[in-house]
């Protein structure tokens, strides 16, 4: 699968090469005469998208576009019958007359005889044909959400509404989704483009897009493909997901849209706003000249919080003074355990500006554009009890209960505003040269996110009496009277951080197709290029000040309000504002602490830059009931990463300490020439089964293969011989990339009417898998007592089966579930054994109803002081319920999260908590009115 030199670029030439000789061979006999095209509607100038189109004659078939629109070129004169198949209406036929070269073009209606009449325009039926006639309609395995679905769920961003689909999780943060993972695969090893563009990811470090930054209001629709085509981005070892959105030609009429909310969080008692619009307009000039503008807002605003509980470092042998003997004894129990109170207000704001302009049916030109804008305004209470400070009773100590007396105990505020922005712009076309189709789009991506100004403060106490029982997830914590005087917590160090990443990409691509006839079937032959250009900035300024403010306390900065805290005894809460103001006052008179303040900022500082060149052909073939796509696909990565060797140096026997930091500069290439096979067979129109073989990539994260080195190294004097410890932490510029081996094969049942059964299994052979490690005794770290870094830690196998079935009753009853087990030989961070959905609903011509189950197991995480760390299975019900008061209004009701479902981290066994967060319901009410 994998080679690493340069030939291959030859090798992809000679294949290109041959299919061209092919197609010249097998095309020469065709006598094209004249072209068919037209669009699939019905009578209220509703737009199929995903039907298909046959001339029966010829075996001929095409899925219609987005906007219903379908084309055969090069038909020899003569009659023909064009059959359209649309699942839950009925098939409908129309004879077609080629003659004298001429282009033949209508609008071919579904009539109202259909199992659609009336719900073509709303509601669940419609949008789950239309998703399912897509999905059964292409070449390839693929899930798709279309915009009407999202609107029938409690969805606020696009992660949520990804959710639903077989095979899919997300990871949530603060209980809203964030990160999409396919079949168990962590959200970093998947590809995400919008409207084409690969998106970069605004977070430093990683690769996966936190999709909750794209409002679910700008989106058409959501394409996951489980098994690429040569045609498609390589870095897809779980899938890849494509975000479409809205564009004029979705529709043949203009529309208006305008939606207002209002929400409300019962833990926190707080209620938010949110508005959203959209307008599209289609400009009809001379001949079949057309412009379609479509632009899209949305803007949220949420106020709400979380209670949580949280062991630091978890739980393993700790040391501890017997307060018996005064021995110092180590025994199993917890080092550290925090109370956690925070206060959020979220942000939301998107917008997207389309043009589409259409000078006939195959000559079409587009401008894509979208914008979004995140923002986190968080501040943060946190109580640390420190159980490894004090003196115990070792008699009385336990495994899950221990008392401290002499103990020491932290409270500490984090006062954050984040801010994250994506804008992508795709421009491009497709236009017939001849008797071949063209296909090409530059595209511009940039994310970035911002940290500015960002203030922790910590204050010390010590001499208390804590104690903890670990009987379930969150942890019984107790604490004397004097541990809630702020009295006797004195400030110990203030953080002051400004914080900067940027992840660019630009990419230039094009395709071209022809079709052709080999032995009386029906074949295309594709091929074409990619180049992308990305470059990663993440841009670290941190100032420790850890003096200059000797008898300041806690109790001068008290808030006004004690935090409302139900999972034990808080105690009172710090002002904000007064902790700004005092260190806005003071600021010049606190002591910088530089050596740390430069090991943080240089340490975390890095830039990397990455080329990707890529060219691929692909044959597809449709013989009888199969339809074949092969193809070839050549990827090259060119990596440079730029950061720093930094190593605080401390001399205790001198009493000295000091920083070196060194420029560190590292660059590695590498090739892939990786095949990929689709199948799929059609027992019958009801009936058929898929198989594919793939492989492809996942290029590392960028904070595992960033140039960084964090060394510290550390001298002191022990019964009279000195002793120097060193430690580092680094990066892996020399990283391999993923490389998986794929197999799926499905079966799928469409029984009429509208809805699916359907059953699959996959298959990934995953190598160069990538993992924490200590690696001071490779060789290159000698003297090192311990090197952590990121190295490519073997193999990793997945198989699973993915179950699926969606049913639409004539009642108005939908039932919708999926489920999708997978085993894996290893334990792969954030991989689920199971996840599934259960959805019912029902609907009548004024009201649509649905309520939800979404179900992820427990996931392995990471391994903390010996033992493994698991994220506790989540099961969360939602429910949301829509009213039409008339063709143009509707009421809608959601409520989140009803059975108040929270985040639970355990660490080995679910007794010994590591993180256990709660969010509480949130309701929301909202009306939207509708111009057609």
């Amino acid at each position: 699968m994998n080679t690493h030199h340069r030939s291959l670029g030859a090798q992809l030439s000679r294949v290109s090469a041959a299919c061209l000789l092919v197609l010249a061979a097998t095309t020469g006999n065709a006598l094209a005469q004249g072209d068919l095209q037209g669009r699939v509607t019905d009578k209220q100038q509703y737009l199929f998208n995903g039907a298909q189109v046959e001339i029966k004659e010829l075996g001929l078939k095409q899925t219609t576009a987005r906007d219903g629109s379908f084309y055969f070129s090069r038909l020899q004169d003569g009659n023909y019958t064009l059959k359209i198949s649309y699942l839950g209406a009925d098939s409908v036929e129309y004879p077609v007359v080629i003659k004298n070269g001429e282009v033949f073009k209508q609008d071919f209606v579904l009539t109202q005889q259909s199992a659609l009449e009336e719900v073509v325009v709303k509601g669940q039926r419609s949008s789950v044909a239309n998703a399912l006639n897509r999905q059964k309609n292409a070449k390839r395995l693929v899930s798709i959400v279309s915009s009407d679905s999202i609107g029938q769920f409690p969805d606020q961003n696009a992660a949520e509404a990804l959710q639903r689909l077989p095979g899919l999780f997300i990871q949530r943060d603060q209980g809203e989704g964030r990160f999409v993972g396919i079949r168990g695969i962590d959200p970093n090893l998947n590809n995400l483009t919008i409207n084409g563009a690969n998106i970069p990811a605004p977070e430093s470090g990683v690769r996966s897009v936190a999709l909750d930054v794209i409002p679910s209001e700008l989106i058409e629709g959501l394409e996951v493909t489980k098994s690429v085509t040569s045609d498609m981005d390589a870095d897809a070892v779980g899938g890849s997901v494509e975000v479409k959105s809205l564009s004029a030609f979705d529709r043949d009429y203009d529309t208006l849209s305008l939606t207002a909310q209002g929400s409300y969080s019962e833990q926190t008692e707080d209620t938010s706003p949110k508005l959203s619009g959209s307008y599209t307009k289609i400009f009809e000039f001379e001949g079949e000249k057309r412009l379609g503008l479509a632009a899209a807002v949305s803007w949220f605003e949420r106020d709400f919080g979380s209670l949580n509980v949280e062991t630091d470092g978890g739980w393993g042998d700790i040391e501890f003074e017997d307060a018996a003997t005064g021995e110092d004894v180590a025994q199993f129990g917890a080092e550290e355990i925090e109370q956690r109170f925070y206060r959020i207000s979220r942000e939301r704001l998107g917008a997207a500006l389309n043009l589409d302009y259409h000078t006939s049916a195959t000559d079409q030109y587009y401008l894509r554009t979208l914008y979004s804008k995140f923002s986190d305004d968080e501040f943060r209470l946190r109580n640390e009890y420190k159980f490894d400070k004090g003196q115990v009773n070792a008699a009385t100590w336990t495994d899950t209960a221990a008392n401290f007396t002499d103990a020491e105990m932290d409270r500490d505020t984090k006062d954050r505003y984040e801010e994250q922005k994506i804008l992508s712009i795709v421009a491009g076309g497709e236009n017939r040269l001849n008797e071949w189709h063209l296909d090409y789009s530059l595209g511009y991506s940039k994310s970035e996110e911002s940290e500015p100004n960002r203030f922790d403060v910590s204050f010390a106490g010590e001499g208390f009496d804590l104690g903890y029982v670990a009987r379930g997830a969150v942890p019984e914590l107790t604490q004397s009277n004097d541990a809630h005087d702020l009295g006797n917590f004195e400030l110990d160090e203030i953080v002051h951080e400004n914080n900067f990443s940027q992840d660019e990409e630009l990419s230039v691509k094009f395709d071209l197709s022809r079709d052709f006839v080999w032995n009386n079937y029906n074949g295309e032959v594709k091929f074409g290029a990619k180049w992308r250009d990305r470059e990663k900035l993440n841009d670290k300024n941190v100032a420790i000040y850890d003096g200059g403010f000797d008898g300041v306390f806690a109790s001068q900065f008290v808030a006004t309000r004690i935090p409302d805290y139900s999972l034990g005894n808080f105690g009172p809460g710090l002002s904000r504002q007064n902790l700004r103001a005092y260190f806005n006052s003071t600021r010049n008179q606190l002591e910088l602490n530089q050596n740390e303040s430069t090991v943080e900022t240089r340490g975390g500082s890095y830039n990397s830059e990455e080329d990707i060149a890529a060219a691929y052909a692909m044959v597809t073939l449709d013989v009888d009931k199969w339809s074949i796509v092969a193809g070839l696909r050549y990827e090259s990565t060119d990596f440079s990463t730029q950061g720093s060797r930094v190593e605080l140096i401390v001399d205790d026997v001198n009493d000295s300490e000091t920083v070196a930091v060194t420029p560190w500069e590292v660059s590695k290439d590498y090739d892939h020439l990786l095949p990929s096979l689709n199948v799929r067979y059609d027992f019958s129109e009801k009936l058929l089964a898929r198989f594919a073989f793939t492989q492809t990539i996942a290029r590392p994260s960028f904070g595992d293969s960033a140039a960084f080195q964090l060394i510290e190294t550390e001298t002191e004097e022990d019964d009279g011989v000195v002793v120097t410890e060193r430690k580092a932490e680094v990066g892996n510029p020399d990283l391999d990339p993923y490389e998986s081996t794929n197999l799926d094969v499905s079966i799928e049942y469409y029984p009429g009417k509208i809805g699916v059964l359907s059953a699959g299994f996959f298959y990934k052979d995953i190598d160069n898998f990538i993992v924490q490690a200590e690696v001071q005794d490779n060789g290159q770290w000698d003297g090192f007592e311990e090197v952590v870094q990121p190295i490519n830690g073997g193999s990793a196998k997945i198989k699973g089966v993915e179950l699926a079935w969606t049913k639409s009753f004539d009642s108005g009853l939908l039932i919708a579930t999926n489920a999708t087990f997978t085993n894996a030989d290893a334990d792969m961070p954030n991989q689920a054994d199971s996840i599934g959905n259960i959805a019912l609903g029902y609907e009548t011509q004024k009201l649509s109803t649905r309520l939800t189950l979404t179900h992820k197991s427990k996931t392995y995480q990471f391994e903390d002081s010996g033992a493994s760390v698991y994220q506790d299975a989540h099961n969360q019900v939602d429910f949301n319920a829509k009213y039409f008061v008339s063709d143009n209004l509707n009421i809608y009701f959601n409520a989140i999260n009803i059975n108040d479902e929270p985040l639970y981290l355990y660490h080995g066994n679910t007794q010994y908590n590591y993180q256990y967060e709660s969010y509480g319901t949130t309701y929301e009410l909202g009306v939207t009115w509708n111009a057609f």
